[in-house]
């Protein structure tokens, strides 16, 4: 069995002593006060009081370009901030409110992972509400910024399946911080026979922009408060490094290697008919199943009711709704319950407007014994002009009870599909790609 966890998330002494950790374990003591934001409603609810939002739609949102004015203009005016100050919780009351459970449970009895993704979005920002701090603003004042989602790293999820009557906590700070983009890590837990038991961790990369989300704006700096925080800021600055040298290792900048090539071809040549020696005849072969067979699409009309505070189709809501799209495909296919393993990738290429047509394509890219890895695209249609512009990607990896079958790519374009999943997977897996050497062992980025 894959250990998904080397060790709990560790923030600071002070956090330990507060009674959120205690000798590296997660634990019920009460979490400090000042940290609690009470339910995920409330954070959603503050959000929009600090932002200065509008609580119903129109057409022309509420005029911000006012807000410019108090916008820092230099890095001198913004006071560093350490993770303690961000640190922050929140409860999903699952076992007080029947409301909010009956919009959780699954028709399984577990929680929608889906809305937990969510909330979780929602968190990030709440986090950097916390972080960011304007000395000189007037407590009246809304706050100058617009926060968006640029993209999340991969979310590993533990052994637990969620229970839809005990309550989830949510809780978070900030990692790292650039000039103006700011990583958060949220984790999940939830109330177990009396112990909050750990569900998943995730970190989102958050765009600070201007109050009419024009351009970019700079944000408080983070400076470590002592050995722990400077250990995971340097690890935040190694993920910032990754992502560049992934970005420059996709497939849409790089070839497939001498290693990849030769696995397509002999793909390839499994499909043949050695005997015809015809490249007009295929054929697939034995416990597998061509890609083009292995996929689901939707269209969802996106309503006001989906926006953020910035009225975009809001991020947790797309994140949602391709979740459970690539869970429909891989129950259809597998015939039954699989299990999520990770999210491997998300990234938010371009904001959604309201009005859009949302198409979202599931394909299974990557198939590797009883694991299934899982590509959703959402593409944004404007039926004014008639186009199609991608605006999310989004990956999972799933494991199946019993072995899957092997998908087979028919075309160059599905080939593509199927190195970028594979990569992905190992990725995922901590696997390496060039060599298909296992390394036991699925942790969080440190």
């Amino acid at each position: 069995m894959l250990q998904l966890f080397k060790r709990p998330f560790v923030l600071t002494n002070v956090l330990r002593s507060s009674g959120v950790w205690s000798q590296n374990r997660y634990c019920t003591n009460n979490v400090n006060k000042e940290n609690v934001a009470g339910t995920m409603s409330d954070v959603k609810a503050e959000i929009a009081k600090k932002l200065g939002i509008q609580e119903y739609w129109s057409v022309l949102p509420k005029n911000r370009e006012h807000l410019i004015q108090y916008e820092p203009k230099s890095i001198d005016e913004l006071p560093p901030r350490s993770m303690q100050d961000s640190f922050t919780s929140a409860i999903i009351p699952l076992s007080s409110d029947l409301t909010i459970r009956d919009k959780y449970v699954t028709f399984l009895g577990s929680v929608r992972l889906g809305r937990l993704m969510e909330d979780m979005d929602a968190f990030a920002v709440w986090i950097l509400h916390k972080h960011v701090l304007l000395p000189n603003l007037d407590p009246s004042t809304p706050l100058p910024y617009t926060f968006v989602t640029l993209l999340v790293d991969q979310i590993s999820f533990t052994e637990i399946i969620p229970k839809n009557d005990s309550d989830i906590r949510l809780s978070g700070h900030a990692s790292w911080v650039g000039r103006s983009s700011v990583e958060v890590v949220v984790w999940l837990e939830q109330k177990i026979q009396g112990k909050w038991r750990k569900l998943t961790r995730a970190t989102f990369l958050m765009a600070c922009r201007n109050a009419t989300n024009t351009a970019a704006a700079i944000v408080n700096p983070l400076k470590p408060a002592n050995d722990e925080e400077k250990r995971i800021f340097t690890g935040g600055e190694n993920r910032k490094r990754r992502r560049i040298q992934s970005q420059k290792e996709s497939i849409f900048n790089q070839e497939p290697n001498a290693f990849e090539q030769k696995h397509i071809h002999n793909i390839f040549m499994k499909t043949m008919d050695l005997n015809n020696k015809s490249f007009n005849v295929r054929k697939i072969p034995p416990g597998a199943m061509w890609m083009e067979d292995a996929q689901l699409s939707n269209v969802i009309y996106s309503h006001p009711e989906d926006r953020n505070a910035h009225n975009s189709v809001f991020g947790g809501y797309l994140m949602r709704q391709a979740l459970e799209l690539s869970w429909a495909l891989v129950y259809t296919l597998n015939r039954g319950r699989c299990r999520l393993r990770c999210i491997n990738d998300i990234t938010f290429t371009r904001p959604v407007p309201v009005s859009s047509l949302l198409k979202m394509h599931a394909h299974v890219v990557y198939t590797d014994m009883n694991y299934i890895e899982i590509v959703v695209v959402n593409e944004t249609y404007d039926a004014i002009s008639a186009e199609h512009t991608t605006s999310n990607v989004f990956y999972y990896t799933y494991v199946s009870d019993t072995p899957v079958p092997q998908v087979i790519p028919r075309s160059y374009n599905e080939a593509m599909w199927y190195l970028d999943g594979r990569r992905k997977f190992n990725a995922a897996m901590n696997l390496d790609g060039g060599n298909d050497v296992k390394i036991e062992g699925l942790t969080f980025p440190q």
